[in-house]
């Protein structure tokens, strides 16, 4: 199965943008896809492409970010041999490249002004000029361009230019972040985790214990789809046992004891051995109307915590926690808890 191709969700929100894309694809028109980091950028230009007339035809992609500003306009448009220092021979551009199919242009916001000024050009008269070349070249080539920047106020503050906003944008579909998905984060993390429990050989595919899926759910999710792919495929492959449930799931990969602290900031910076130990699921104090209740969910989120990341080894996770192996027994009888 392709890692990169799968549309995967139920929510009314993801699904009206895939409906968008399956409608614009047919159009000969620009579309622009505007999304956060991780929600899926590439793949609706994939499908813009893969539904179009031009299906058969290539699908060029370009990192407009991947590049130095100096290179751009070469990598687009091309160049002729010895237009400048080191091009040793004639070289054809993106544009050139995905004549009578897609391009894509990754970051559309990280263009310089006077790459977004030829960019309008060709997208206007579908013609291109090679650098070091005066002969322009003619060239059918349906733009798609991604990015997770607010274009419009970017055109207002002048590091944008409108017109070729207004040229790109007859179509803008807009991706939801993952966090307003209504049921699509335990979709995809069973997805996920089922896909990656395959590919380690595991017989079975346990699932989720309770707390994990509940820290799945309450997790804000900034790097949306990517992340959780990575957050979810990494448990997995840390979790040793097919036939129990999985109990623990880091979301920094970055988070340990033994992190380097770095330099402080200034001398009266306070040391990272000083600060205080991290806690879990700090509740919104403004919510809280019972405190009694309050203080035994935090209790139990800590506790589920400990117990999923030391697999349940009892004496481990009261060493960690700083307790006596009868009174985290006690802990876990409290809270209902069982493996």
């Amino acid at each position: 199965m392709d890692r990169g191709n799968q549309f995967i969700g139920q929510s009314g929100a993801f699904l009206d943008a895939v409906e968008r894309a399956s409608r614009a694809a047919p159009m000969r028109r620009p579309v622009l896809v505007i999304g956060e980091r991780g929600t899926g950028k590439e793949l609706i230009a994939e499908r813009l492409h893969r539904l179009s007339n031009r299906w058969e035809e290539p699908l060029v992609t370009m990192n407009c970010a991947a590049l130095p500003e100096t290179l751009i306009e070469a990598e687009l448009f091309g160049h002729e041999a010895g237009a400048f220092t080191g091009a040793t021979r004639a070289r054809e551009g993106r544009f050139e490249e995905a004549d009578r199919g897609t391009l894509f242009l990754d970051e559309l916001a990280t263009l310089s002004m006077g790459a977004q000024e030829r960019l309008l050009r060709a997208v206007e008269y579908g013609e291109v000029t090679r650098i070091g070349s005066s002969r322009p070249i003619r060239v059918d080539v349906r733009i798609v361009a991604a990015t997770n920047e607010d274009l419009p106020r970017m055109a207002r503050e002048g590091r944008f230019r409108p017109d070729l906003l207004d040229r790109l944008s007859f179509e803008v579909i807009t991706l939801p972040p993952l966090r307003v998905r209504e049921g699509d984060i335990s979709v995809l993390a069973d997805y996920f985790g089922r896909r990656m429990a395959a590919e380690l050989g595991w017989e079975a595919w346990p699932g989720y214990a309770p707390h994990v899926q509940r820290q799945l759910e309450d997790y804000a999710w900034p790097g949306n789809v990517r992340e959780l792919r990575n957050v979810v495929e990494r448990a997995v492959y840390r979790w040793d046992d097919w036939e129990e449930p999985i109990g623990h799931v880091q979301f920094d990969p970055f988070d340990s004891p033994w992190k380097p602290a770095g330099e402080p900031a200034h001398k009266g910076a306070e040391r990272a051995d000083d600060a205080p130990p991290r806690v879990i699921g700090i509740p919104d104090h403004d919510q809280v109307s019972d405190l009694r209740a309050a203080v035994d969910a935090h209790e139990r989120a800590i506790l589920e915590h400990a117990l999923g990341r030391y697999r349940w080894n009892q004496r481990q996770t009261a060493k960690a926690l700083g307790l006596t192996y009868d009174q985290l027994r006690h802990c876990i009888r409290k809270h209902g808890l069982v493996q």
